[in-house]
């Protein structure tokens, strides 16, 4: 089984190219993203998308450039990731990249734009993965599975529908056995490489050992610190603007299309550096948090969420959120609000305009109407975006891998009655 990886290529654009670079995002987003790219046919990708990150002010109103942003979660490594992406759609990305600076355009060898794809990658600075290695390949069988179960159940309906349920299963598992392209269901998924899971266990362990080591430094500077963010907050001024109707508009043109929909927003970091390293901290915080306690569907209590990065740009001047979520924006701020508006303060209350705060988690997001606008205003639309399962939630996900783990296993009566309600 793999495990996952975070994509993201970050390209500067020449202020007189937006528009074309716009167009080029445009054409290819009318004419499906999954259609242009072919994303279905690189190995592994799970989502993508492709937007533009307009001009923009940081914390001291100093202006940052445009830039295009190429995103993907996959059950790859980068490099190979990158170099599959260029033999599938090498052409398409010429027609955005091109306007980038340096772009080896104009005839250039498959090699040479891999090597500038991977020499504008940029690490995440948090990644959150649903279910650590659950690749793309056994959801898409994994759905199949309970597709095929419950056609072969409703073709016969009136001859089990007397049985027991022990005897159903019974039936169904004859039937998936039968089947030479449902063979893979016998077994477990296979975990992900050993070499991986060494490092994993390496880092669980290994920063609260550093965090050991520097305890005298942080019982001093805990306090100092807390009191220095209180005395920021007290000077932030929130931002009481209104998302834009135009640009509201434009957003919705771009939601709504499936189960899932992705959301990316972009904002600037308060100046100085105090902000920049406390934001810089929350996130290594975070990232911690989210590979070795969040990462088996479960958020902090938010459940709906499929992937999400936290990503640093123009040195630490600005910040990107992307995220891949089901149902409607409206539910899915209701539920971060509802369930971890903690954390929502402790990352986003470092960025300018932000609600205001006390004592860095509260407050903030609490302010329903004024947290909603803000995220609306910072939001940028994703033109093109693609899924390799839009039809599916994080709930049927992780129902069709209890239905594949319960078929062949060994159940109690009661437990059998609970996997047939599965179906």
């Amino acid at each position: 089984m793999p495990h996952q990886s975070a994509v993201t290529v970050l390209a500067t654009v020449p202020p007189a190219r937006v528009d074309d670079v716009r167009e080029a995002l445009n054409e290819a987003g009318r004419r499906g993203a999954g259609e242009v790219f072919r994303f279905a046919e690189v190995a592994g990708v799970h989502f993508a998308r492709l937007l533009l990150v307009p001009e923009g002010p940081d914390g001291t109103g100093e202006m940052q450039p445009p830039c295009v942003v190429y995103m993907s979660e996959v059950d790859v490594p980068v490099a190979v990731h990158l170099a599959d992406l260029v033999r599938s759609a090498g052409d398409e990305l010429d027609k955005v990249f091109a306007y980038c600076d340096g772009y080896p355009a104009g005839g250039a060898s498959e090699s040479e734009r891999v090597a500038w794809l991977r020499s504008h990658h940029v690490s995440c600075a948090a990644f959150y993965v649903h279910t650590v290695g659950r690749g793309r390949q056994q959801i898409l069988n994994e759905a199949r599975l309970r597709e095929a179960i419950e056609e072969f159940l409703d073709r016969h309906r009136a001859e089990l529908s007397g049985e027991s349920p022990a005897r159903i299963r019974a039936a169904v598992q004859e039937y998936v056995t039968g089947r030479q392209d449902l063979a893979w269901a016998r077994s477990r998924p296979a975990p992900p490489a050993l070499r991986w899971r060494i490092r994993r266990a390496a880092h669980l362990v290994g920063v609260p050992l550093a965090g050991l080591a520097l305890l005298p430094l942080l019982v001093i500077a805990l306090p100092v610190w807390a009191v220095l963010v209180r005395r920021h907050e007290r000077r932030d001024v929130p931002s009481r603007a209104r998302p834009d109707r135009d640009h509201v508009r434009e957003l919705a043109s771009c939601e709504d299309f499936g189960a899932q929909n992705p959301f990316t927003a972009v904002g600037a970091v308060k100046p100085g550096r105090f902000r920049r390293v406390t934001l810089t901290a929350i996130l290594f915080v975070v990232d911690y948090g989210v590979r070795h306690f969040f990462h088996r569907g479960n958020l902090a209590g938010v459940k709906t969420i499929h992937f999400a990065r936290w990503l640093f740009i123009d040195g630490k001047r600005r910040v990107i959120f992307a995220s891949n979520y089901d149902g409607s924006l409206e539910s899915y701020m209701d539920d971060f609000i509802d369930k971890v508006a903690w954390g929502l303060n402790a990352v986003f209350s470092n960025g300018l305009g932000y609600p205001r705060t006390r004592w860095l988690v509260r407050g903030g997001a609490k302010d329903e109407l004024a947290f909603k606008h803000y995220l609306r205003s910072h939001q940028l639309p994703n033109q093109v975006w693609y899924s390799a399962y839009d039809t599916l939630t994080t709930d049927n996900v992780r129902t069709n891998a209890r239905v594949r783990a319960g078929l062949f296993g060994t159940l109690s009566p009661a437990g059998t009655e609970a996997w047939l309600a599965l179906l």
